[in-house]
């Protein structure tokens, strides 16, 4: 047997220890358990310009973690690592869109440390967020869908031992900034919880249930939200929001819950129209920062609430009842600020329309410098500051940015999100608040595909007409709840060729008069029948970016500022936005300090086993 050097076995043993107990907690402040049966899990956490990942997983062979534009092998940036007979091991790969599994030549993923017992491995390690390798995946604020897997024997038994169902996929956010945790172990709560609501066996279902705020005798703030997903059901709830109602409605709308979005789903539902919080798979609750709480117990705060939960059902099981839902942690010792809520965007509507066969197609909502000037100019002249957004489309969507002017000035994005899944939506928390002052104007800037669609896809509340909204969470409240646009319908119905339409419009939607092959169609019709080309997609998306809005700037309870229903031309901005150059890092530099940290303790290890004699 090979004997190991004195120094070496001190070094090792220096090394060993340091594994054995890990990084602090808080360098992981994120974790999410990857997989349904708890036996993946994946901590990480910002350091500087790189990432650590610790992952702890149920086996006792390989495990594979990587990062997926799709959310499978193809094309995906994949690092595997274990213990193979006492010895750590951990690999660069990335596959191609054959999925083919290839040794990448820039190792990017730095080893830590790995340990194993007699039930799991655990792997540290860490990356640069921009490597420039054409083979890995730059991580952004966007969304990262995440890949994962394991086998139960190491990777060089056997060669490329397959995982089998060992794999999957979940979409989180790796750069939420760190969040000010706050005790709220002994503050009060109260849950607005589903009554054992029976599952249909159908892939998808969204269940709407009305709530009441619990009466509170004098003002107090809603400090943390939580999910309270039923044991086992972890899989089943996909995300959960929460609207505002109308402060009009009476307790008659408590006594059931429906299916949303349904013919014959409850008019009442139709006023809650403001999201006051989301949460998504796997995702954490929602801390309002310290200076700021969400306000209940007064005449001005939310009464009732619309509590939505979507069931993802894919294997049509029968016979589940859930009882899952939201719990709100709120204290009388108040904040200095009130939380609200904007929703700003494209007005939801038939006139938010998509061509069918886009590889992509950009729509635009405004918040306009009239609504914002009319609206904080009255209430808050010195301006708002947003600390959350969340942005919201629905299955076309595959991008979303938040762009933000002051004075015609283009400023840093407000949000985005370039890989957008519909099936993982929460507010983002911003790194720095932004001020939002009069004379500012805010784009939230949608990109579609509809490659796989044979008609036009339309604005509407079903995930498979679109939306293309940013919900903002800033403070002090204001008596501003939407700041929105829709397009002007009939120029872009001049695009296919309508000259006019019956008037009055007595339907909706409303009927073509002329030219003869549209005559007494609606217009969703006539836009059906054109036949639509990319190049005549494209040629339509440069016209309707263009073409005047008309000013949605909305209050509580359906009231309006003046400006409302006024015609807007949108600012002239550069198309497409340009994004910050990215600064990549040298791989061959990225672990320079721990090498020399390394080389010190050989050093000094080796001159102090000269001083002491021989190791025994």
């Amino acid at each position: 047997m090979r004997r190991l050097r004195p120094g070496a076995l001190v070094l090792a043993g220096l090394l060993w220890a340091a594994a054995a107990a890990g990084p602090p907690p808080r360098s992981y402040p994120h974790s999410a358990v990857l997989d349904g049966a708890a036996a993946y899990r994946l901590r990480w956490g910002r350091r500087g310009s790189s990432l650590a990942f610790r992952l702890e997983v149920r086996t006792r062979g390989y495990v594979g973690f990587g990062l997926s534009a799709s959310g499978g092998m193809a094309s995906a940036d994949i690092v595997v690592g274990g213990v193979e007979r006492g010895q750590p091991y951990l690999q660069d790969y990335f596959t191609d869109e054959n999925r083919v599994l290839k040794k990448d030549p820039q190792q990017d993923y730095h080893l830590e440390y790995a340990m194993e017992n007699s039930t799991h491995t655990i792997l540290a390690f860490s990356r640069e967020l921009h490597t420039c390798d054409i083979n890995d995946k730059s991580i952004t604020e966007s969304t990262v869908r995440v890949i994962w897997a394991y086998h139960h024997k190491d990777m060089g038994e056997a060669g490329q031992n397959y995982h089998g169902s060992n794999r999957g996929t979940k979409s989180l956010r790796l750069l939420n900034p760190e969040k000010e945790e706050v005790l709220s172990a002994s503050l009060p709560y109260f849950d607005l919880t589903n009554k054992d609501v029976p599952v249909p066996d159908k892939d998808t279902t969204y269940w709407c249930q009305m709530f009441k705020i619990p009466v509170q005798h004098e003002k107090h703030h809603v400090t943390k939200v939580e999910p309270l997903i039923q044991k086992g059901h972890e899989n089943l709830v996909h995300h959960i929001l929460l609207y505002q109602c109308s402060s009009n409605l009476n307790d008659s709308v408590l006594d059931y819950g429906h299916e949303c979005y349904h013919p014959n789903m409850p008019d009442s539902f139709l006023t809650c129209e403001t999201v006051i919080f989301a949460w998504a798979i796997g995702g954490e609750g929602f801390t309002y920062p310290p200076h700021v709480g969400l306000s209940i117990g007064t005449a001005a705060d939310p009464q009732f609430v619309l509590m939505e939960v979507h069931y993802d059902n894919p294997s049509y099981t029968e016979g589940l009842i859930d009882n899952s839902g939201l719990r709100l942690i709120y204290t009388p010792v108040l904040r200095k600020y009130d939380a609200g809520v904007i929703e700003a965007g494209l007005w939801v509507s038939l006139f938010h329309n998509i061509p069918p066969g886009m590889p992509e197609f950009v729509s635009e909502g405004h918040c306009t410098l009239e609504c914002l000037e009319e609206a904080l100019g009255a209430e808050r002249p010195a301006g708002i500051h947003v600390f959350a957004v969340l942005l919201h489309a629905h299955l076309a969507g595959r991008a979303i940015r938040m762009r933000h002017f002051h004075n015609g000035e283009e400023q840093k994005l407000l949000a985005y999100d370039d890989e957008f899944d519909f099936n993982f939506q929460e507010f983002q928390y911003l790194k720095e608040e932004r001020t939002i002052l009069p004379g500012d104007n805010l784009i939230t800037e949608c990109h579609y595909s509809t490659v796989d669609r044979i008609r036009m896809t339309w604005g509407g509340l079903s995930t498979r007409n679109e939306m293309c909204l940013s919900y903002l969470l800033y403070y002090p409240r204001i008596n501003l709840t939407r700041c929105a646009s829709i397009p002007d319908i009939m120029e872009q119905l001049q695009f296919i060729g309508v000259k006019e339409i019956y008037r009055p419009v007595r339907t909706w939607p409303f009927i073509i008069k002329s030219p003869k092959q549209y005559k007494n169609l609606s217009f969703m019709d006539a836009m059906n029948k054109f036949k639509w080309s990319r190049s005549e997609g494209l040629s339509y998306n440069e016209l309707v970016l263009k073409l005047p809005v008309n000013v949605r700037c909305s209050k509580t309870d359906n009231a309006e500022w003046s400006i409302q229903g006024m015609t807007a031309l949108p600012p002239e901005i550069e198309r497409p936005y340009k994004t910050e150059p990215v600064i990549c890092s040298s791989s061959s530099c990225l672990h320079c300090s721990l090498f020399l940290t390394l080389f010190f303790v050989v050093c000094v290890t080796a001159s102090t086993i000269g001083n002491i004699g021989p190791f025994v």
